[in-house]
């Protein structure tokens, strides 16, 4: 008999600073909410979600280097775009967007929180130094199967997908309740080749109709 998979929802960075409005606005970014709150009116066994939560020095923060945002530089021997300063600890812009019920979300994982790296994936920083917990709390719930979700499809959503996949997790990337940066333009789609050359499986919504 075959086991049933436990699975998880994680919602990425579903955060005012992403969309339309903030400080790091994602183009349509906003669009994905009403498909994220259908979603989690499914029944994962698993409902969680991220924030960039960043101190306000942060090293990825154009403002902290006197440099614009898009320059690229060298941040603890990674390279590191430099981004308009967003999702800072406990403002407006680090709070999640309106629009969908984040109470059905039975735990928060905060990244981007060490003020000289960057944390894009949701399970560690981007020298893969500090785990956020979320894998931890994953395999403690069991869970197999990981369906992602969320803001930026070719940053953040990305680099937790592929982590997911080296993790072992099964894990499935909700193509049409994700949205990308682009600073250039085929970003979203290479991160989607990414992602699935990484093993991951690319899905629409309406193609999850059993859990």
């Amino acid at each position: 008999m075959t086991r049933k998979p436990v699975t998880a929802l994680i919602v990425v960075d579903l955060q005012n600073d992403f969309v339309p409005g903030g400080a790091l606005a994602v183009n349509e970014g906003h669009r994905i909410i009403p498909l994220v709150d259908e979603l989690l009116s499914l029944p994962f066994d698993v409902k969680v979600a991220t924030k960039d939560w960043h101190p306000k020095n942060h090293g990825s923060f154009a403002q902290t280097h006197g440099k614009r945002t898009g320059d690229v530089i060298i941040l603890q021997g990674i390279e590191q775009i430099l981004w308009p300063t967003h999702c800072v600890q406990g403002s407006l812009g680090a709070d999640f967007a309106s629009g969908w019920n984040t109470n059905k979300i039975e735990k928060v994982f905060h990244k981007g929180t060490e003020t000289h790296i960057d944390s894009y994936s949701t399970f560690f920083d981007n020298g893969h130094l500090h785990a956020t917990g979320l894998e931890e709390y994953l395999r403690k719930k069991s869970v197999t199967d990981v369906y992602l979700v969320g803001l930026a499809t070719d940053y953040c959503v990305k680099y937790s997908v592929l982590d997911a996949c080296k993790l072992g997790f099964n894990t499935y990337v909700i193509v049409d309740a994700c949205r990308g940066v682009n600073l250039k333009p085929q970003d979203t789609e290479q991160a989607l080749q990414e992602m699935k050359a990484a093993g991951a499986h690319l899905v629409m919504s309406n193609d999850i109709t059993e859990l």
